[in-house]
């Protein structure tokens, strides 16, 4: 505990100098040109020797929100099992989607159908039923991308 509290007024101590226009931050400025001898090196060593000190919270900060971005770029991503409708474009077919939604007024099933076009690779024909993933756009309207044929047309 003493050893953080002297590692965080050794930092301060650093940063805020009187006459060398560098607020704050003892940190980044131990390295730059025209910061001084012996005070550049003492800030250096400062921020470079303690990581548990104030840089650790930065490391510990840009951690966090790493862990954050890689959070949202793997997020899962929405798989649906579809059947092709058409395939009359090239690496592209039109996946109908069917779902059931309670009905609010009448309390029974509904089906609702939803059209996707997706990119396919696997050279699936009208009639399959495959699975689509949800990817990064392709073109104005796909956005989807199939990753395996479930069933052949008969």
């Amino acid at each position: 505990m003493e050893e953080n509290g002297d590692i965080v007024e050794g930092n301060v101590g650093s940063g805020g100098e009187p006459g060398r226009g560098k607020p704050g931050g003892g940190e980044l400025g131990g390295g730059e040109p025209g910061g001084g001898g012996e005070t550049a090196g003492e800030s250096a060593a400062g921020a470079q020797g303690p990581g548990d000190g104030i840089g650790g919270d930065a490391s510990a900060g840009t951690s966090e929100q790493q862990a954050a971005v890689e959070a949202k770029a793997t997020r899962r991503r929405q798989e649906k099992v579809g059947l092709v409708t058409s395939d009359k474009m090239q690496k592209t077919v039109v996946v109908r989607v069917e779902r059931q939604v309670r009905h609010r007024k009448y309390r029974r099933y509904v089906r609702r159908r939803s059209k996707f076009m997706a990119h396919d690779e696997l050279g699936s024909h009208v009639g399959d039923t495959v699975r689509i993933v949800e990817t990064r756009p392709m073109s104005a309207r796909k956005r989807w991308r199939v990753v395996e044929i479930l069933q052949k047309a008969r």
